[in-house]
């Protein structure tokens, strides 16, 4: 059964997620510890002990999210005594997820993704005025009612996109707060079964993270990367990636360009992934491919005991 790993975005986090890991396991231990180092900040005090609001603070999830992402798959990888390229053929993550795809991939090294994700937050987080931007999912729906929502409630400059196509009649529109909240209060009338406010801070994946995008762009450009040992499908395109620059061109364009996850999922398919896993906190994508494609497998493994049993069916 040919394997596809993949890896949560921002809203998965918890609190203490990935403590279990780091008390049993040195390898874990040594991921979280090396990711403190790279940053100069305690993050695993604020990822184990913290309040949810400092952990919620973007410059805090992004590295957070990735760090006990690669703790598990350092785990998995130290008991099986293989590299994720020996078990699974493909790769891909939600947003950030992206960067611990390219990290377990062997693609970045783990401290300068750290790095690279704290930077990108705060330029995520400081693009937008506080207040000014929103994001909201609507499920029920057809994608192609962005249009219909564009000609209805945009007025001159504002900004209404499509942050992320999350599977078949479930997307998040990201954009001016004025716009999204007009679609949630007239959801009904539109024909959407449910609008949902999202809790972030900033309109994530829209036109209005052009200075984000243009603030990282010399970061990502300067970034070492390497060919990714599995088969990387990237968020942009909803396609395979192998070289180098363009997987650079692709992570800036992420900033700004709609998270194609059902696309991607469906490429993985096309391409001959039977079994997903999710590896990291939550299980939102494991959810969403079972949504996408219910004829494919789909797990997510958080902690040891999840692990266990994924080793288990493995050797098996």
């Amino acid at each position: 059964m040919t394997n596809a790993f993949i890896f949560p975005g921002q809203g998965s986090q918890r609190v203490g997620m990935g403590k279990d890991l780091y008390d049993n396991f040195q390898v874990a231990k040594e991921v979280f510890q090396e990711v403190d180092d790279a940053l100069s900040i305690n993050l695993s005090r604020i990822i184990f002990n913290g309040d949810e609001e400092e952990l919620k603070l973007t410059i805090n999830t992004q590295p957070a999210l990735m760090t006990v992402s690669f703790a598990i798959v350092r785990v998995i990888e130290d008991m099986l005594g293989k590299n994720l390229s020996e078990i699974g053929k493909f790769t891909a993550g939600h947003s950030l997820g992206e960067y611990s795809a390219l990290v377990s991939a062997r693609s970045i090294r783990l401290r300068d993704a750290a790095i690279i994700l704290r930077l990108r937050g705060e330029f995520m987080q400081n693009a937008v005025p506080v207040n000014i931007g929103a994001m909201a999912a609507l499920i029920g729906v057809d994608i192609n009612i962005i249009e219909e929502i564009r000609s209805i409630y945009v007025k001159n400059d504002e900004i209404i996109d499509i942050g992320n196509d999350n599977a078949p009649g479930q997307f998040v529109i990201s954009g001016h707060n004025t716009v999204v909240d007009n679609v949630i209060n007239d959801h009904k009338s539109l024909g959407i079964k449910r609008a949902i406010k999202l809790p972030v801070s900033a309109p994530f994946h829209c036109r209005l993270m052009e200075k984000a995008k243009e603030n990282m762009e010399k970061f990502i450009n300067d970034l070492e990367i390497t060919s990714p040992k599995l088969i990387l499908i990237n968020n942009v395109s909803a396609a395979p990636l192998t070289e180098i620059n363009k997987i650079k061109v692709s992570l800036i364009e992420q900033i700004t360009s709609t998270v194609r996850w059902r696309e991607s999922i469906n490429k993985m398919c096309d391409l001959g992934a039977e079994n997903f896993i999710e590896l990291g906190s939550g299980n939102v994508l494991s959810g969403l491919v079972k949504r996408i494609n219910k004829s494919v497998n789909s797990n997510s493994i958080q902690n040891i005991a999840n692990i266990e049993n994924y080793i288990n069916i493995l050797e098996s």
